[in-house]
């Protein structure tokens, strides 16, 4: 048990009971517990393997690589509409979790499983991602912009794509585009 999640879970105002039973359930299967991204995540030999989520209407085990995992029970769902690897599973009470533990074990050791096979997500390649002509028109405009965007990580190239792209209206991608000029020709993606 690490002290930190600890701390977390004496801080947590919704979801309390329901994750302190996911965590006995985590640490039941060996795995080593650590707080990242401000959220209880368990880890095998330094790689993540299932992050606890206190969301709004409900508590999830986010499966980092479940789209490997085989979903014999019907129970992932997909984390957003652009997730590709990541698969979660709902709690909306304490007695879901009660109810489907020998489930969530034989999910997480499927989990471990993952990571002792060394597999690894195959993710849809940058070129495969439409560019909205709103950034190329730009990207054509200005040669530092064009050399700016093409030397950003393929995770900050895709941020940007699926955020230009999510405007429905040609305007509101153009003025996305003009607003995140300034961060693409420093060499940061859309969220630092």
């Amino acid at each position: 048990m690490n002290p930190k999640v600890d701390m977390y879970l004496s801080k947590a105002k919704k979801w309390r009971k329901e994750m302190e039973k996911l965590r006995r359930i985590l640490l039941g299967c060996q795995l080593t517990e650590d707080l990242k991204w401000d959220k209880p995540c368990y880890t095998f030999q330094a790689s993540n393997v299932v992050v606890m989520l206190p969301l709004k209407e409900y508590c999830a085990l986010l499966f980092c690589k479940g789209v490997l995992l085989k979903d014999t029970h019907g129970i992932l769902v997909k984390a957003g509409e652009n997730t590709q690897a990541a698969r979660h599973v709902r709690f909306t009470h304490l007695q879901e979790i009660v109810e489907r533990e020998s489930v969530l074990k034989g999910y997480i050791r499927q989990a471990i499983e993952v990571e002792k096979a060394g597999l690894e997500v195959t993710y849809k390649k940058i070129t495969e991602f439409d560019i909205p002509e709103e950034l190329q028109k730009k990207l054509d405009q200005i040669p530092a912009l064009k050399t700016a965007f093409h030397a950003l990580t393929p995770g900050r190239q895709r941020g940007y794509l699926i955020y230009f792209s999510a405007a429905k209206q040609s305007k509101t991608r153009e003025a996305r585009v003009e607003k995140c000029m300034p961060q693409i020709l420093k060499g940061k993606g859309l969220q630092d």
